[in-house]
């Protein structure tokens, strides 16, 4: 496998500095990606940039994952109008932890020379006085050159702190103790990022070679992937509830799985490319069998299934499956009896509940009671919307059809206090207490 016609065919190769597709065919190149700590768990806007890491060891060459330990502690002004909220070295070092965990799902740590490796700027930074930096790092980069990088003449306007614009320097010493040290030849990142990663080459290219003429060759390389968005132009990786998580305690796999489920058809060529591993004649393929018949969204599961498995297990996408069968698909009574007890909860978060107490139940005369006097008006406003959805066939309770408004209320409850309310395309939960 050819690392850089795979991002080429995939559409994930934006830019690289003369000569790095040479190096990459000369043998085995170690690279690396860095990743700042700033939150919990990785997000599925990382997600483009760790397929880079993929692919590269898929490749035969050796993968890198930096975790920004001490630059996570300044963060990195890119793509930014405001400086960041600024986090302890607690709850940084929970986040390393985090996104170390995550990462082991993507790359495999234990495939002999090739093996992925993860290493934390703080361990070498922490010995490393601010005097020292201005000597190793500083003396070699112009203030003029670091100036003219995208990510700081956007902020000069607005302002920017000392600590914001020395951070192409710190990374750009990351990739030259990386050089030294480990053997790392490329750094790759998001389009966003080039800037901070030539930073990186040319320091590298200064201190070994002496000389600040750009004509002296590069020893190190840069490598970036476009930054995702969707077709209209809008940022990509976010839902109704914020960034899509990895983490399944922040995004649970349905909520996951249904992300990947409601992209747009003109969305689902790139995402199918830059977020699964299918080969190219088995997209073409799917691509094919989609435009026959695009309400079977064939692309759309394809990458659900693809992406879900890899990011949450098999167990997670199968929960997934079950979770959108019952509150969208055609699940049936035994569906619902057949969830376990510790997936109801799971499949069930996020949608509405209410409590009904023994007393409000005893007084349910019938199954329109329920609905609207029991429930506090949650799930209908009066007994006259009750009544007239009943009629209209709008309504289920447990999957099953009511059609008569005066029924009397004889439910079975699931996990022996619920009953789902389904009204259209709208469930709602009777929790009995």
């Amino acid at each position: 496998m050819n690392f850089i016609e795979e991002l080429r065919w995939r559409g994930m190769l934006h830019d690289m500095t003369p000569g790095t597709e040479e190096q990459l065919q000369k043998g085995m190149t170690a690279g690396y990606i860095g990743f700042d700590p700033t939150a919990a768990s990785l997000h599925i806007g990382n997600l483009a940039t760790i397929m880079l890491l993929v692919h590269l060891q898929r490749a035969g060459h050796k993968p890198f994952a930096l975790v920004g330990g001490a630059t996570g502690m300044i963060g990195d002004p890119s793509g930014r109008s405001t400086e960041r909220d600024y986090l302890s070295e607690e709850t940084l070092r929970r986040n390393q932890e985090g996104i170390r965990a995550q990462l082991t799902r993507f790359l495999n740590f234990d495939s002999g020379e090739n093996a992925a490796e993860m290493v934390n700027n703080y361990d070498w930074f922490k010995e490393l006085s601010f005097l020292d930096f201005l000597r190793e790092a500083g003396q070699h980069i112009t203030v003029n050159y670091m100036v003219a990088k995208d990510s700081v003449k956007k902020r000069l306007e607005t302002g920017l702190s000392f600590m914001e614009f020395s951070y192409q320097l710190l990374q750009g010493y990351d990739f030259y103790w990386l050089y030294k040290n480990k053997g790392v030849r490329l750094q790759m990142g998001g389009s966003d990022q080039w800037g901070n990663i030539t930073t990186g080459t040319e320091l590298i290219r200064r201190k070994e070679s002496g000389s600040a003429d750009p004509s002296v060759e590069h020893l190190a390389y840069a490598l970036t992937t476009p930054l995702i968005t969707k077709a209209d132009g809008t940022k990509f990786g976010k839902s109704a509830g914020g960034n899509v998580w990895l983490d399944p305690a922040m995004t649970s796999p349905y909520q996951f799985y249904q992300f990947w489920l409601n992209a747009t058809d003109d969305d689902c060529p790139r995402l199918i490319r830059v977020f699964t591993l299918l080969p190219k004649e088995e997209i073409e393929e799917l691509e094919r069998q989609h435009a026959e018949a695009p309400h079977l969204r064939i692309l759309q599961k394809a990458i659900a299934k693809d992406v879900t498995i890899r990011v949450h297990s098999q167990a997670g996408y199968e929960l997934a499956v079950k979770a959108s069968e019952v509150l969208f698909g055609k699940a049936t009574l035994d569906t619902l009896r057949s969830i376990e007890s510790d997936e109801f909860d799971v499949i069930f978060e996020g949608v509405p509940q209410t409590e009904i107490t023994a007393d409000e139940l005893a007084d349910c005369k019938d199954i329109t009671d329920l609905l609207s006097v029991a429930s506090r008006g949650e799930v209908y406003a009066s007994k006259g919307e009750a009544r007239r959805a009943i009629t209209q066939n709008a309504v289920s309770l447990n999957k099953i059809k009511v059609s008569d408004p005066a029924a009397p209320v004889a439910l079975e409850w699931l996990q022996e206090r619920y009953v789902l309310v389904s009204k259209g395309k709208k469930n709602h939960l009777l929790k009995k207490v």
